[in-house]
């Protein structure tokens, strides 16, 4: 009685004092709710005073929807959970997730339950319950302000419903949802969002019931995901060569249909497979008249299937934001089905692995539906689009792989808590949207896949391999940020830092010509006969070894001795500015060299050419005769030897000693050289027929 006194007067006091105005800053469903409580003695009962007052109320309403009381669901969780997730100092959380999880699981069974108010409201009060769920907790949010929610309650609560977020994506979502809101989720947004939702999963279902391609879809079960071309003003243009030709695109689970448009009908659609290993090269390209490289609008499909790529161009008047969406789709899918052929994914949990796909897709939809960015990056969206991107992205995919072993185990024991303790999957979630994808059963839960990504107190090895690359990746952010920051435009300026960073190499390389040139006699001497002692006694792998190790030791060094120290700059002084007459000079001598570069390396390919093919027999005979006693020498001569022959051969040349006969030598050589004449070339040009429709 004195517990229940307790409880009625802590509800009476938070009405009476409108504790509650922080949630929305005026009366809300959750005052009523209160008042509702304070007045129902079972309600009172069914207070659990480890959770704050927000998350009693939403226990309150998922007993509702779950038919349980409170304190039942407390029991069950008390039961079914391990100890580790009952720690007292993460007991009021885990309580909730357990909670939300099971009512979760049972709502998304409402085939319209994206367009239910009340779910949309729970799922988002699900969400500021999580974020100040223990009896002791104090709101995160000011009074004067309207309720919003962070990334980690939005990833942990949305993620357990698979259509509106995922574990690998839900940061990205939250970051695009949030953008004129100061990274916080307001619950007007998120309505909006599922609003979209429910939207285009209404169009797709009125797609895959429509006759788009149905002889074919048929065959393999396909449902269609997208069509484009259809309006007049926007056209899908096809180009196979020198050709191009308006008509519809359509993707589905499985491949691209291109339909040619005639008078008043369509072609029979060409089919250009994405779910076959057939090597395909997917990436973004350019078109234009006549074969002109002109508009960054296209996407370029190439198989081993086809014998030369085609390519889908999307006309719009500014941007590129329609073929972004289409590359990122055409990928999205084609990356699934190559994760399911490289892992040998079969039955449910090939369907499982393609509602993802499917699902990612349907939210960039309906991102672009309630044009919340623009422009979107569809990629950071699509969760295989994603992990090709991110650094250990493989990692995720071989961890999403592998939890195929642990549904096996689940499977197995057909444990009831395993299906309460996780969130739903993602074929549960595309079955209940009335969806069928694949060769799977039409009830997943027959089949056994009754677990999804996220686990009630734990953290799953997907979401370890997720946080862990995208650590990596701001890593690899920071890391890009530098680089773009030490950009300079100009080939002079470019020129002249490379030329300030390359300093400690020229000054090296002039200090080895001066002992090789012999312009300090008894430095060269030393250096020779130092050298010459090194590799005479085999110490050569010794003495590179040593030099790593001194360079480890100088990074180590500055480690230590450089902390909390400003970075030191690299200096460099700016040439003087050019006129633009003098760059295109510059430019045009530049080229010119590079020319006369490519020249002289096709005359010492021809010539070696002739001196093979004994053009001119007097010069391949020497020649000939240097091969065979380099050979001889290679074979009979231990190996340290020939590396100190030709250490001494190359330090010695210019010594007192040797110098004039080296010059003489020299002199020679260059004239053997240039007495060889190249083989001949003859230039054709290729005739390119042009193909025509």
């Amino acid at each position: 009685m004195a517990v229940g006194s307790k409880t009625r007067n802590l509800l009476e006091g938070l009405v009476r004092e409108g504790s509650f105005k922080w949630l929305l800053g005026k009366r809300s469903s959750f005052d009523e709710e209160f008042e509702e409580m304070g007045r129902s003695p079972s309600a009172q009962r069914n207070w659990i005073p480890q959770l704050s007052p927000v998350a009693n109320l939403v226990v309150r309403r998922c007993s509702k929807v779950l038919g349980v009381p409170p304190i039942e669901l407390q029991e069950s969780f008390n039961a079914e959970a391990a100890e580790s997730i009952k720690h007292p100092s993460r007991y009021a959380r885990n309580l909730l997730e357990y909670c939300c999880f099971r009512t979760l699981a049972l709502s998304i069974r409402v085939t319209s339950h994206l367009a239910d108010k009340k779910f949309r409201r729970l799922t988002y009060d699900m969400m500021l319950a999580w974020e100040a769920p223990a009896a002791a907790s104090q709101p995160l949010i000011n009074v004067e302000e309207d309720a919003s929610v962070g990334v980690e309650a939005f990833s942990r609560i949305a993620s357990a419903v698979p259509i509106i977020a995922n574990v690998v994506i839900s940061e990205n979502l939250f970051e695009v949802l949030t953008k004129s809101t100061g990274g916080r989720l307001q619950f007007s947004i998120y309505e909006k969002y599922l609003s979209g939702l429910e939207r285009v999963i209404r169009k797709m279902k009125n797609q895959s019931e429509s006759s788009l391609i149905s002889s074919v879809r048929s065959a393999r079960g396909e449902k269609v995901l997208e069509v484009d071309g259809t309006v007049t003003s926007q056209p899908v243009l096809e180009h196979i060569g020198m050709s191009a030709w308006p008509g519809r695109l359509v993707m589905t689970d499985h491949a691209l249909y291109f339909e040619a448009l005639r008078v008043v009908s369509y072609d029979k659609a060409k089919t250009y497979d994405l779910a076959d290993d057939l090597k395909q090269v997917v990436k973004p390209e350019m078109t234009g008249p006549w074969g002109t490289r002109l508009f960054d609008k296209a996407v370029s499909y190439k198989s081993i299937s086809l014998s030369e790529s085609v390519v889908f161009e999307f006309p719009e008047l500014k941007g590129h934001t329609r073929r972004d969406y289409w590359l990122g789709i055409i990928r999205e899918i084609l990356y699934v089905h190559r994760f399911i052929n490289k892992y040998q994914i079969k039955g449910v949990e090939r369907a499982e692995a393609l509602s993802k796909a499917v699902l990612g897709i349907l939210r960039v939809q309906a991102i672009q539906d309630i044009s919340l960015a623009n422009p979107l990056r569809c990629e950071t969206l699509l969760m295989f689009n994603l992990c090709d991107q991110l650094p250990g992205g493989d990692l995720i995919l071989e961890t999403l792989a592998n939890m195929t072993t642990l549904r096996e185990l689940d499977r197995t024991n057909n444990s009831k808590a395993g299906g309460e303790m996780h969130s739903v999957s993602a074929l549960d979630m595309v079955s209940n949207l009335g969806f069928v994808f694949g060769t799977s059963s039409n009830n997943p839960n027959e089949a056994g896949l009754v677990v999804g990504e996220i686990t009630v107190g734990e953290m799953s090895s997907l979401e370890r391999a997720v946080k862990e690359s995208k650590i990596n990746y701001e890593k690899v952010v920071l890391a890009q940020e530098t680089v773009d920051g030490v950009k300079v435009d100009g080939i002079d300026s470019n020129l002249a830092v490379m030329k300030e960073l390359l300093s400690p190499m020229r000054e090296l390389g002039k200090c080895l010509l001066s002992l090789a040139f012999w312009d300090d006699y008894v430095k060269s001497l030393v250096f020779c006969l130092f050298f010459s002692y090194i590799i005479f006694r085999g110490w050569l792998g010794y003495t590179f070894a040593l030099v790593l190790i001194f360079i480890a030791i100088f990074m180590v060094l500055n480690r230590f001795c450089g902390q909390g120290k400003p970075v030191d700059h690299v200096k460099v002084i700016v040439p003087p500015a050019t006129k633009t007459m003098e760059q295109l000079l510059a430019v045009q001598n530049a080229i010119s060299q590079t020319e006369g570069l490519i020249q002289d390396g096709n005359i010492l390919l021809l010539k070696m050419r002739a001196l093979l093919l004994c053009i001119f027999p007097q010069a391949s005979q020497k020649f000939a005769a240097a091969l065979l006693i380099a050979a001889l020498i290679l074979a009979f001569v231990p190996s340290k030897f020939i590396v100190l022959l030709i250490f001494l051969e190359t330090f010695t040349r210019y010594s007192p000693p040797r110098k004039a006969s080296t010059e003489r030598w020299m002199r020679r050589l260059r004239e053997w050289w240039f007495s060889i004449p190249a083989a001949p070339v003859i230039l054709e040009r290729e005739r390119e027929e042009k193909k025509r429709k």
